[in-house]
């Protein structure tokens, strides 16, 4: 082995020992809590960044909204590009995901939905913007881990049901 031929066993220990140490520091960083909140907020910005940007006012779609699904976003799929169904419902329905599940996301609040709701949306983006793929398997990887492992203790979620219940 190449570590036998140029260390002792004492070195071997003094090797592991700090390799142990900087894994503990890592884990100590890296909390599971503070990684899902991290991971819930990463995926929350860049939808509620494009969602704001849909709306005017309360339930006010901005014209400029409509007329992206209606006249520029295209569905990539087999014989096409298509153009949306119902383009100004569309940009409504849109609208509201990209403003209510980051919100839910970062309050922790019915967050595998949530996160399930961006990940249908991620799909959908990246049927209308086929070239930007990697970006939203970034998405999809955030979106899919926040549903496989929840979203921690640092949510809304956590306390409503994360504490023992009181037997009555």
């Amino acid at each position: 082995m190449v570590i036998d031929q140029h260390f002792g066993a004492s070195e071997r220990y003094r090797l592991s020992h700090l390799v142990d140490k900087a894994e503990h520091l890592i884990q100590t960083v890296a909390l599971p809590s503070l990684v899902q909140f991290v991971m819930r907020v990463a995926l929350a910005v860049p939808f509620w960044k494009s969602g704001i940007l849909k709306w005017t006012g309360f339930l006010k779609l901005s014209d400029t909204a409509v007329t992206l699904f209606t006249d520029e976003f295209m569905l990539h799929l087999p014989g096409g590009p298509y153009h949306y169904p119902l383009p100004a419902v569309m940009a409504f329905l849109s609208g509201c995901g990209e403003i209510t599940f980051p919100v839910l996301l970062v309050l922790g609040l019915g967050t595998r939905f949530a996160a399930l709701g961006l990940l249908f949306m991620t799909m959908i983006v990246e049927l209308t913007v086929p070239d930007g793929w990697p970006i939203h398997l970034t998405w999809a990887a955030m979106a899919l881990g926040i549903m496989a492992w929840g979203p921690g203790r640092i949510s809304a979620d956590h306390l409503i049901h994360g504490f023992p219940r009181q037997a009555n």
